[in-house]
């Protein structure tokens, strides 16, 4: 029997929402349920593909090639279970299933309205292909009194009533704050916000109350009271050292124990959370430091590259290091000595993905100095691109290289992906396509070559990898950027598209085309973030 848990957000935004939703798979999971977790996000964009990232964060890309939202990372992240296309559903996605079959007929004549049309569409999302499931956690993005929230929150109200007792279960997550001058913290604003929900029909079963300081019993008693709760059902949230620590802090709290009670599961099984505390251990008893440059264009939104600094934490949990991250705009790469000076001090050089012209030259300029300087070097992406056309310039004698990313040229060495395979079908792209969604997205395999320095990273010579790019190395240049010592060491399984290049005469140097990092997980960390912290950690105790 598959149970639905519902995590709703208020008061503010950026509260943890998701992490909340993470930890409370990751419990039920280390109490042996099977889990799921969905995001319902309520602008009306049909994914986040086509967002700024300063808008939005990171766009995170499943297997099955979807452009999401980066709290389907932490999902993955923290339960281990691969989210899909089915896992993330906007505004935009549900109108455009509506309008699609309107314009085809399929109410035949009918008005379309909010009620009943698209809360169902909502509904058929929710519960769609969770039959083998014990539980499906959907959390609800925005806040309680979003005017584009109310028809989800609806949805989830009408399947509550739908479903027998204690199938359908509401978490609220709200704010508790410290105001100085009075020395105290407030609970109006929960109280409010579960108002909220009520008078939409919505009664939470459990309150997680994020707070800088220790609830006392005053503020639980009255929380419980005014929200129609028992105090056992108002759950502290305090703020952390390490998001890995909060299946354990939300377990310590009694989260988990709540949800399954209420529920009417009287005897559940003992969660085994041995591994998470091997991980928070692994962090917070670090045996030695590495600094990272992270060279971007985003750099003033950390969130942009979340599944980046994630991955090279998992890195340093695998060989008990801490990682320190060295943030570098590649704009100022370009014309400040100080950007490159912090860079040249740095353990290893990560030139992270992005799109266009701007901060390109930064990129080059940081590939340039960690090669010249036998510096840990890893591209992904369009930083690998980055890396390669600086390899190009410099070494291979083609000093007019360049990328059609950029306009027109003579000497295309990056140039726009028109076609590709996958699963045997032959899929193409032209250059006035729409954006959203037309790029090479999700998982692809890739073969690597026998002698190279990432077949003995990944002990094996067959991998599969998720992508998310329109513009690809030109296999046209292989010969003089291999004589220069940059060498194409993993291939599409057909050999025609370049998924890894080494710098041989380098102590490490890699550039990926696809983004490993979307891969990583604490409990299993990626393998080139391993080695790529190895490295660094062996730089570290040269200088």
């Amino acid at each position: 029997m598959t149970r639905y848990i519902f995590i709703t957000g208020g008061v503010v935004s950026s509260l943890g929402k998701g992490l909340a939703s993470a930890s409370l798979g990751a419990l039920l999971q280390a109490r042996g349920y099977k889990v799921r977790l969905r995001k319902l996000d309520p602008y009306l964009n049909v994914d986040p593909g086509t967002m700024n990232p300063y808008q939005h964060g990171e766009v995170f890309v499943t297997d099955d090639g979807a452009e999401t939202d980066l709290d389907l990372g932490h999902y993955e992240r923290f339960t281990n279970v691969a989210a899909a296309k089915s896992d993330n559903v906007t505004t935009g996605q549900i109108y455009q299933t509506i309008l699609n079959k309107e314009r085809r007929g399929d109410y035949k004549g009918g008005t379309v309205q909010t009620i009943p049309h698209v809360t169902d569409e909502i509904k058929a999302f929710i519960t769609a292909g969770t039959e083998d499931c014990d539980f499906v956690l959907c959390e609800i993005g925005g806040t309680v009194g979003d005017i584009e929230g109310l028809p989800f929150f609806e949805a989830i109200r009408q399947l509550r009533n739908e479903m027998p007792r204690r199938r359908c279960l509401f978490v609220h997550l709200t704010l508790v704050p410290w105001l100085e001058t009075a020395g105290e913290l407030k609970t109006k604003p929960t109280q409010h916000s579960v108002k909220e929900l009520r008078a939409i029909g919505i009664q939470p079963d459990i309150l997680i109350c994020r707070t800088e300081r220790e609830l006392g019993a005053e503020e639980r008693r009255k929380m419980a009271l005014f929200c129609s709760l028992q105090e056992r059902a108002v759950i502290e949230s305090l703020d952390m050292d390490t998001i890995y620590a909060a299946p354990l802090a939300y377990h310590a709290a009694g989260l988990d124990r709540e949800v399954l009670a209420a529920c009417g599961i009287a005897k559940p099984p003992p969660p085994d959370l041995a591994a998470w505390q091997d991980v928070v251990r692994a962090i917070r008893e670090p045996e030695d430091e590495v600094a990272i440059a992270l060279v971007g264009k985003y750099v003033r939104l950390p969130d942009a590259y979340k599944s980046l600094v994630e991955a090279l934490g998992h890195g340093g949990i695998a060989k008990r290091v801490r990682v320190q991250i060295v943030w570098v705009d590649a704009e100022e790469m370009e014309d400040s000595a100080q950007a490159a000076r912090e860079l040249t001090a740095a353990h290893g050089v990560l030139v992270a993905s992005g799109f266009g012209v701007r901060g390109a030259r930064g990129k080059m300029l940081a590939a340039q100095l960690a090669r010249e300087n036998k510096i840990p070097f890893l591209g992904i992406c369009f930083g690998m691109q980055m890396a390669v056309l600086e390899v190009a310039r410099h070494l291979a004698g083609l000093p007019d290289a360049d990328s059609s990313e950029f306009g027109p040229t003579p000497r295309p060495l990056v140039g726009l992906l028109t076609e590709w395979e996958k699963n045997g079908r032959r899929e193409a792209r032209s250059a006035n396509a729409v954006r959203g969604g037309t790029m090479r997205l999700g998982a692809y395999d890739a073969r690597l070559a026998a002698d190279s320095h990432v077949a003995q990273i990944y002990a094996g010579r067959d991998i599969s990898e998720r992508h998310r790019h329109r513009y690809e190395v030109n296999m046209a240049y292989r010969e003089p950027l291999q004589k220069a010592g940059l060498h194409f060491s993993g291939l599409s399984p057909d050999g025609q598209l370049p998924e890894i290049v080494e710098y041989r005469p380098h102590p490490w140097y890699v550039g990926v085309q696809f983004h490993p990092e979307l891969k990583s997980r604490p409990l299993a960390p990626h393998p080139l973030f391993v080695s790529f912290i190895g490295a660094a950690l062996k730089q570290s105790r040269l200088v």
